[in-house]
């Protein structure tokens, strides 16, 4: 038997598996609150501390376009800081030429991070931000390299880099 499609059928079940999607992601929330983070500044001064772009991705967690960091062709010794509070979060010999477009690391310097589930696209992922302002820095996948396995996808906004 041969099964038929009209595209009201096909669109009508694109659009249910849509909601059910949205349905299943919202109802899975956001993992819980971040603690909250020891250094705080009003909306108003983060505004005026961070560029409009760094002010997206740390503080409403946007994501920068692929390939657009001056910080992926970053070689030299030294430490990414975060942009908005200039808490060390990675030493350089940990960054790594992942090719997704990104900032990537396979270790954060000791206790410069947190994690939290992130569900925003409908599938969980683990949120990386910074222990100190709690800004969103990027993700964390369990694809990277030895000897953790994990690369720390970073948004290259979120961050600066300090020469040793």
């Amino acid at each position: 038997m041969t099964t038929m499609f009209d595209r009201r059928s096909l669109l009508g079940g694109g659009a249910a598996a849509a909601i059910a999607l949205w349905i299943g992601a919202a109802e899975a929330g956001e993992g819980g609150p971040r603690p909250k983070a020891p250094f705080q500044l009003a909306d108003a001064e983060w505004r005026k501390r961070l560029s409009p772009q760094a002010y997206a991705v740390l503080r409403q967690a946007a994501t920068e376009r692929a390939f657009t960091s001056p910080l992926n062709k970053e070689k030299r010794r030294g430490t990414f800081i975060c942009a908005g509070c200039d808490q060390k979060l990675f030493d350089s010999r940990t960054k790594y030429e992942s090719h997704t477009g990104w900032p990537s690391f396979w270790r954060p310097l000791p206790k410069a991070i947190g994690t939290s589930i992130d569900r925003d696209i409908g599938v969980a992922r683990t949120e990386v931000h910074c222990a100190r302002c709690g800004g969103h820095l990027g993700h964390v996948f369990n694809d990277g390299p030895m000897p953790t396995g994990l690369r720390y996808c970073m948004n290259g906004v979120a961050m600066k880099f300090v020469a040793a």
